[in-house]
């Protein structure tokens, strides 16, 4: 496992629904991950005091929650935000490597959408990193050195219940985990010998990465809710901090040391026996909230030049 410095964190909003006082302007949606792990394989979910105890699956936060709205739409109840349902922007029925584009592209495209009122709407945009990370689900099968072609089998880090998908495009000389779907949400910094790049993220195997903006992706289009992915940070003045836009409050600081996962899940249960800083609920975040504070105007190369392309 990478050693990681650990934030630990407080879900104010850890319910279906908050009370009528409190109103957030998004949800940050629960991962779906159903199961538990050691550091190896699939284990039974540990009890408080045993090691690996108070990982992800043993939370239950805003569990997704669609609405298919039979137009080619569809509603995030969490977040507020409607997308369309396909990338199939041929309109050939099958999504393929023909549906993809590049960024410039996309930038054409939907501007072509909204002149046209697409599905009823002129106010489509490209969606940011953090409003197309919101549909990612981890309940699903990382496909990295899968040995079928097809897919068969494999489950996409997307909700197909409402979403069309498709793995990369193997007849076009595609590898089946080119499934990148692109964001607005360029990376400030350069990759790959000093070339722009832009995050996207993978519904095939569930990552978040900055890709060469000449390169082609798939591409779903997203309106409504203009303050998601939007922090409101509030310092309470007790080693805390509120983001106010989610409700989520966090520890200001960090553990001071680098510490494998196990270690982490151990410290957390530790602080809350210790009732830190008046608090006993704290918990690792998952990945969605922990992705939630990442601030995508800061690069380690924008601040110092010398790192190159280096991400």
């Amino acid at each position: 496992m990478e050693n990681k410095e650990v934030n630990i964190e407080n879900h104010g909003s850890d319910t279906e629904s908050e009370p009528e006082s409190i109103k957030i302007p998004y949800r940050i949606v629960d991962t779906a991950q159903e199961k538990c792990y050691d550091n190896f394989r699939e284990i039974p979910c540990p009890n408080p005091g045993e090691p690996f105890y108070g990982q992800d699956a043993q939370y239950q936060g805003y569990q997704p929650s669609y609405v298919d709205n039979g137009d080619g739409t569809v509603t995030d109840l969490n977040t507020g935000l409607m997308w369309t349902k396909t990338p199939d922007w041929n309109r050939d029925g099958v999504i393929n490597y023909d549906d993809k584009m590049t960024y410039e592209e996309v930038l054409d495209f939907v501007k072509k959408l909204n002149e046209e009122k697409y599905l009823g709407y002129d106010d489509w945009r490209l969606p940011s990193i953090k409003e197309l990370y919101s549909l990612i689900q981890f309940s699903s099968i990382d496909p990295s050195g899968y040995s079928e072609e097809s897919g068969e089998g494999l489950v996409p880090f997307v909700n197909t219940a409402y979403f069309e998908f498709a793995y990369g495009d193997i007849n076009a000389g595609e590898r089946i985990i080119d499934a990148q779907f692109l964001s607005s949400t360029k990376y400030v910094g350069r990759v790959m010998n000093g070339q722009e790049a832009v995050f996207g993220v993978n519904f095939a195997d569930g990552r978040i990465k900055g890709y060469p903006a000449t390169k082609k992706f798939y591409v779903l289009f997203v309106r409504g809710n203009p303050d998601y992915g939007k922090n409101d940070f509030v310092d309470n003045g007790d080693g805390t901090i509120t983001d106010r836009a989610t409700g989520l409050m966090w520890a200001k600081d960090d553990s001071g040391y680098c510490m494998t996962w196990e270690e982490a899940l151990a410290y957390v249960q530790k602080m809350n026996e210790q009732n830190y800083l008046g608090y006993s609920d704290w918990r690792l975040p998952n990945a969605k909230e922990l992705q939630s504070i990442v601030d995508y105007t800061r690069a380690p190369d924008a601040v110092d030049p010398s790192k190159g392309g280096q991400q």
